[in-house]
């Protein structure tokens, strides 16, 4: 598939933006003609140049077996619009042999890596190479990787930050609570030094 119109490079260095409020990404990856997706409520910046990120992926999952196997993976963050799409590929196992891109009809398409299918309909996308500490993941079920490319969708994310309002509202990102509720950002906030 051919990439979004409204795909926008975001700077390296500004990459840790995309996840610093928090939200919801779905983990891709492929190896060996395999590919998977899975949603995971724990991820986050580390650093911003190189930028780094953290994600846990449980040793159980079909998604880390293709991690581990590649070294890389990609996070794609959704939002309000697939709410169910990110509830359904983090409630079924490819471990039971389910394609999740054909069952649940959503398309991919490549960024840098054409290997790593970036997921569409998102909001922002970061590919990343793992970092080798095999221990973290060993132990914790955590992985560290370095954001090696980075795009988000320009109608909400524009000028190294966010934008969201109502004309936009089906693009706000979603945080995830339990159960298969989410929530997305309200209107922003501008904080001011007092003084």
């Amino acid at each position: 598939m051919s990439r979004p119109p409204h795909l926008a490079p975001v700077d390296l260095p500004q990459a840790y933006r995309l996840m610093n409020h928090g939200p919801t990404v779905l983990v891709s990856a492929s190896y060996e003609g395999r590919r998977n997706v899975m949603a995971a409520a724990w991820a986050m910046p580390l650093d911003f140049d190189p930028p780094k990120v953290a994600v846990v992926v449980d040793k159980n999952t079909f998604t880390r077996g293709l991690i581990e196997g590649s070294g890389r993976l990609a996070l794609s963050l959704p939002c309000r619009d697939n709410a169910d799409i990110c509830l359904a590929v983090g409630s079924v196992s490819a471990k039971d042999g389910v394609d999740k891109f054909a069952r649940f009809g959503f398309a991919s398409f490549s960024g840098q890596d054409p290997a790593l299918p970036l997921i569409d309909g998102c909001v922002a996308w970061l590919e990343c190479r793992v970092l080798p500490d095999a221990p973290l993941a060993a132990r914790h079920d955590l992985f560290l990787a370095e954001v090696t490319a980075a795009w988000a969708d320009c109608r909400v994310f524009r000028q190294g930050r966010w934008h969201f309002d109502e004309a936009t509202d089906g693009l706000r990102t979603l945080h995830h609570l339990a159960g298969g509720a989410f929530f997305s950002p309200a209107d922003l906030l501008q904080a001011r030094m007092p003084g």
